[in-house]
């Protein structure tokens, strides 16, 4: 079994990096090299700007190669509850923006010509519970009513058609959402970006961010410094960015996935037959898909942990549990791969995009980063040309989260909670 992702090591390797200092004077300098920085720095490269891209890594080696890759529409929360803190008109526009994003990606890939395997698959979102199943079918009368009208509810009986599990009780079919290859993808959005006059580089991290003035700013990497007319910051729940205003407002939460060996295509079809998309209802869920080459991917927060190696095959090792209690029939598949990643999460798990201190900014996709991630970049190119009404996510206020000043020392407390939550409901 690798500990590895299984998107990662199945993609080529992006060879345009830039191999020279930093240095020198840009238009936009964007820290960042996962889907946001690449998206944003396409954009604006096609629009005339001189664009160098900051990674302190590798491209597209955290959380955008490291997910389930699942391209999914709809919010991680329930349009009835958040419509009654927002009301329902703002709560669908925020819905109708990630339907926007997955759009967007389906656009890229078609605009560049990028081969990433992608579908639109539709996800389907189970009951883990039979009681969950009542909340399914009210969450389905608001959506169909308002923003899903092609949603579907499937009943229990109905579920032979859909998942070969008797552990999983109906669920609601989302068409729009899609699925694709995430590390194919990365790499297609980086040479796309190159392509049309991006400088990426990866092994830059930035040290410093100094003022020049306006929207200027000096940035300081130990590879050199460069000055930018504008910077956006898209470095998701990264730790080494220097500005502790996005480290007190994001909790980077482990997210753990593995990968089975290739199935045999009648085992495949009986696990998934719609090869959709999947999410479980419960706080400590599960989601999985088939990959075209018939691999089940199994994710979720298995342990309330950051990653490591360490604590990835621990992870690992619960997954493949909860994996075979639901699909019995996978118990002598092999397990291929295991990794981890993490996830920048918000208080209420919406995304935040914007302008602090005169940085521009684009993170807290709180698990639905596939889509939104490259729909923002996008989205920020445009703003910072001086399109601030494109930014669907302006008026949301981010208040720090108590307490929290470097790693999230609270994550077990939350583990422990919605495990609790889990028992109970």
């Amino acid at each position: 079994m690798k500990l590895d992702s299984y998107w990662l090591d199945t993609a080529p390797r992006f060879t345009g990096t830039e191999q020279g200092p930093v240095e020198g004077k840009v238009d936009v300098a964007v820290i960042g090299g996962g889907f946001t920085g690449l998206s944003a720095a396409l954009a604006l490269a096609k629009s005339g700007a001189s664009v160098v891209l900051l990674e302190a890594g590798r491209l597209v080696g955290e959380a955008s190669g490291r997910n389930g890759g699942q391209c999914n529409n709809g919010l991680a929360h329930d349009l009835g509850a958040l419509a009654g803190s927002i009301g329902l008109e703002r709560a669908s526009a925020l819905y109708r923006a990630f339907d926007t994003a997955v759009d967007t990606v389906e656009a890229l890939v078609a605009e560049e010509g990028i081969d990433c395997d992608f579908r639109r698959s539709g996800k389907i979102k189970l009951a883990a519970k039979p009681e969950h199943f009542a909340k399914l079918a009210k969450s389905f009368e608001l959506l169909a009513r308002t923003v899903e009208p092609e949603a579907r509810l499937i009943e229990p009986g109905l579920m032979a058609g859909e998942i070969g599990s008797d552990l999983l009780f109906g669920g609601i079919v989302f068409p729009k959402s899609a699925q694709m290859h995430v590390g194919r993808f990365g790499m297609g959005l980086a040479q796309a970006a190159a392509r049309h006059g991006a400088r990426l580089f990866e092994d830059a991290a930035v040290t410093r961010i100094e003022p020049l003035g306006g929207h200027a700013h000096r940035l300081v990497t130990p590879r050199g410094t460069i000055e930018a007319k504008q910077v956006l910051v898209a470095t998701g729940a990264s730790r080494k960015v220097p500005v502790g205003f996005f480290r007190r407002r994001l909790v980077a939460i482990g997210s753990f996935i593995i990968a089975t060996q290739p199935l045999d295509a009648d085992l495949a079809r009986r696990i998934m037959p719609t090869r959709r998309c999947a999410t479980t209802t419960k706080n400590i869920g599960n989601y999985f898909r088939l990959t075209a080459d018939d691999r089940l991917i199994f994710g979720g927060r298995a342990r309330f942990a950051l990653s490591s190696p360490s604590s990835d095959a621990k992870s690992g090792r619960l997954l493949a549990a909860r994996l075979h209690e639901l699909f019995p029939a996978l118990k002598d598949s092999r397990i291929d791969y295991c990794w981890g990643g993490l996830v920048d999460m918000t208080a209420d798990r919406l995304p935040r995009a914007g302008e602090h201190d005169k940085l521009f900014y684009a993170m807290g996709y709180s698990g639905h980063g596939t889509q939104m991630s490259v729909h923002m970049g996008r989205v920020m190119a445009r703003v910072m040309a001086g399109e601030v009404s494109a930014n669907p996510f302006a008026d949301l206020a981010w208040p720090a989260v108590p307490g929290h000043f470097g790693p999230p020392w609270f994550l077990p407390f939350v583990g422990a909670w919605y495990r609790f939550q889990d028992w109970r409901h």
